[in-house]
């Protein structure tokens, strides 16, 4: 399994890129939203974004609506682009497994 990124398959981050790999190129989600789309804590989805953006592939922008911060996210065209190789990968996988 050395084809698959370490960094996007670890279960959270792996549900995390999938979801932002639904939002069309350009947009954005809010980690409110995002947060309750995949039912984690704060904490935990925190943690992954933060590996995810080390690696480039998740962008976070902080920003203000009125005086409430607000946390946007988006997978960056480097993010995007490994999502598409993992799933190749693992399609590649399981199908040298049949």
């Amino acid at each position: 399994m050395d084809e698959l990124d370490p960094v996007i398959h670890a279960a959270a981050r792996l549900k995390i890129t999938a979801t932002l790999a639904t939002i069309a190129s350009g947009d954005r989600i809010s980690f409110p939203r995002l947060q309750e789309l995949l039912d984690m804590t704060a904490g935990n989805l925190s943690t992954h974004l933060r590996r995810l953006e080390d690696a480039g592939y998740v962008d976070v922008e902080k920003t203000h609506q009125g005086r409430m911060p607000v946390t946007y996210l988006a997978l960056t065209t480097t993010g995007r682009r490994a999502f598409e190789d993992y799933t190749e990968a693992l399609r590649a996988l399981l199908g040298t497994a049949s």
